[in-house]
């Protein structure tokens, strides 16, 4: 069993590597933190292919597990920090917002991913993986939420992202 674990964790990391570490960046700013992240993310993955048992693909088994430390990682950190936001309050909070801005690819990005890590575990679980390219039939899979559900959540945060370029740019 050991030989079996350790050849569908390194297929794992060969394949999703660069996806595992965008997730992680997705989930901590802070360089350190998302080193011990990393680590425990590739820990659990490693133990976790010792149930592997073939019934979803590789893929979504190591992006569920991924994103279940994560989500894990990020309760933990909210007791130590600041609360996180609903959709709904980042919609009001991104509606406030205004001020010239110079819109770049580098500043959007970065307040794009601002913007992901103040939302709640399961929202910020979605967005990360719809900007790993992952259908919401994917990502239903791997949060337990459905299809429909994802598809509006992914929906309402573009809707919210493109409403504050939008004002944003009214304002340069």
């Amino acid at each position: 069993m050991g030989e079996r674990r350790n050849s569908l964790y390194a297929a794992a990391v060969a394949e999703f590597g660069p996806s595992l570490a965008r997730l992680t960046a997705g989930y901590e700013l802070d360089a350190d933190k998302r080193r011990d992240l990393s680590q425990e993310i590739h820990l659990q993955l490693w133990r976790s292919f010792e149930v592997f048992d073939g019934r979803c693909s590789l893929k979504t088994w190591t992006l569920r597990v991924a994103h279940n430390v994560a989500a894990s990682y990020v309760g933990r950190e909210r007791r130590t920090r600041s609360r996180f936001v609903s959709l709904e309050e980042a919609e009001l909070e991104m509606c406030a917002v205004s001020g010239p801005a110079v819109l770049d690819r580098q500043r959007i990005l970065s307040e794009l991913h601002a913007f992901i890590r103040e939302l709640k575990p399961i929202d910020r679980q979605i967005m990360i993986s719809y900007l790993e390219e992952m259908e919401a039939a994917e990502i239903a899979e791997i949060t337990g939420l459905s299809a429909a559900h994802v598809a509006v959540k992914i929906h309402r945060v573009k809707s919210i992202l493109a409403r504050r370029f939008r004002e944003e740019q009214r304002h340069v």
